[in-house]
């Protein structure tokens, strides 16, 4: 049988070529996703009163603006009540969920799961208009706590799948030796299976707590004058007055988002 003569050399030469041609075309994608937001970060730092390049003069003026501005500090005071308290809901609830679903067997259990991860599929301004209508007539539109429920039904599903995937490498034999010694149920998940857990937990709670603070669709249904978020109060001033103020919300927001991300990044280290 004929046999195609080997180039060693050359297929060598081919595959480094191959590779670095894949990591510059990342770095191509990566950069052209990236630049709308980092050239958001010196418009922040600009003299002008208008958003334009190219920059004439640098000034933290609208860093002192954000700081000193009741609207701005009342929408940063709403987001970091509205947030924390629907992360803290989105994590318990969706930690039990995966918990029972990993540890029981039934008929609907597919269909379940397809409802209890729906908020992620579904859009999210038919997601809106559905809560609006439903919590306007009984009273909980225009309440902070009407926000964090949603909020709250909307992280729920990130924090429910990666406690499930943490959970797909338990062992369940640590639960059964420690009730077979006489633990109680909820010491021996505080115990054993919740520090075990505790990054895919952890994981989940930093994905719900930034969906809760980067939403704006649902606030803009649900939120009254006095629980308007951060992100709401960018959507307002984009709409009537555009000010380099947003450019200095935004960056701070980056940095805030960036240090979620490596915080993520490190659990999911930790975590193999």
């Amino acid at each position: 049988m004929f046999k195609l003569p080997q180039f060693p050399a050359y297929a060598t030469f081919a595959d480094k070529l191959g590779w670095w041609l894949v990591r510059a075309g990342c770095v191509a994608v990566l950069a052209f996703l990236l630049a709308p937001i980092l050239v958001v970060i010196p418009l922040s730092f600009s003299d002008s009163s208008f958003l334009a390049y190219p920059i004439r003069g640098w000034s933290l003026q609208w860093y002192r603006h954000l700081f000193e501005s009741p609207e701005w500090a009342r929408a940063a005071r709403n987001s970091f009540i509205v947030a924390p308290a629907a992360t803290v809901l989105a994590t318990v609830l969706g930690t039990l969920a995966a918990v029972g679903l990993s540890r029981t067997s039934f008929a609907f259990k597919g269909l379940l799961m397809s409802v209890l991860i729906s908020p992620m599929v579904v859009p999210i301004v038919v997601v809106g208009v559905a809560t609006y209508l439903y919590f306007a007539p009984i009273g909980l539109a225009d309440t902070y706590f009407g926000l964090i429920v949603v909020h709250a039904a909307l992280g729920a599903p990130f924090v429910l799948t990666t406690v499930l995937a943490t959970l797909a490498g338990f062992n369940q034999n640590l639960v059964r030796a420690s009730l077979s010694l006489g633990e109680t149920p909820f010491r021996t998940f505080m115990r054993i299976t919740l520090p075990v857990i505790a990054p895919g937990v952890i994981s989940g709670a930093l994905f719900a707590f930034a969906t809760s603070f980067d939403e704006v669709v649902v606030t803009l249904f649900l939120a009254g004058p006095d629980q308007v978020t951060l992100p709401r109060q960018m959507f307002t001033g984009i709409r009537e007055n555009i000010s380099p103020t947003i450019a200095a919300v935004a960056t701070l927001l980056i940095v805030f988002t960036t240090t979620l991300l490596l915080a993520l990044e490190w659990l999911r280290g930790r975590r193999r």
